[in-house]
């Protein structure tokens, strides 16, 4: 290292699709300034990738069979990790976008993001810095303008799939099940779900989240 602009930024990339993972390594690895230490299908995969090999930035898909990105990025600010999490995905609904970034994403792109641009956001992000797509900054910006507490109403992705099977008439050991969690999160989900929707039961949450359109 000669200077600080000849650093070479060192990064993972998690997605579930091998195409996408072989497209993005040869990207990188054909531009001056890049390497990709490793590869993950998967958000668990991810985190102990990240844990060996300590890179400056995780490329982080968000919807993965296994180990979901929001799960993962939570988990390597548990840990502290050093590593920046730069979100690449498809997805820019709300459901995605803030769960993601209140996990502690560093930056949040989508896939159809020019070359150039994926570089000099992967280069930020290696710097501390947020990026964020056009229009996850939109989204954001409306959400920060919500009236005082309306922010606080809205239910995390988590949160809503835990709804949408309680209003299916699931039962805690079979959303447990399907969501593969334990039937404690089950639980503590729901108390967060009636806290924010202000309802006492199960049927109430359901009536009050068709009430404000959040289900149906």
């Amino acid at each position: 290292m000669v200077d600080g602009t000849a650093r070479t930024i060192t990064l993972i990339v998690v997605d579930d699709h091998p195409v996408v993972r072989d497209g993005l390594r040869g990207m990188f690895e054909s531009a001056q300034g890049f390497e990709v230490l490793g590869e993950a299908a998967d958000g668990v995969e991810g985190v102990d990738l990240a844990a060996r090999l300590d890179p400056d930035v995780v490329l982080m898909d968000l919807r993965m069979p296994g180990g979901g990105g929001v799960e993962a990025i939570a988990e390597l600010t548990r840990r502290g990790a050093r590593s920046k999490v730069l979100v690449l995905t498809t997805y820019d609904t709300d459901s995605d976008t803030l769960p993601a970034i209140e996990a502690g994403a560093t930056g949040y792109l989508l896939k159809d993001a020019p070359r150039d641009e994926l570089f000099t956001a992967v280069r930020a992000a290696a710097d501390g810095r947020t990026v964020l797509s056009p229009a996850v900054a939109s989204r954001l910006i409306t959400r920060v303008r919500m009236p005082a507490g309306a922010a606080d109403q809205s239910l995390s992705a988590r949160e809503r799939q835990v709804l949408e099977l309680v209003a299916k008439g699931t039962s805690n050991r079979e959303i447990a099940a399907e969501l593969f969690i334990s039937e404690a999160t089950v639980k503590t989900h729901l108390t967060h779900i009636f806290g924010k929707l202000g309802a006492k039961d199960r049927a109430a949450a359901v009536a009050v989240a068709y009430d404000r359109g959040i289900l149906g």
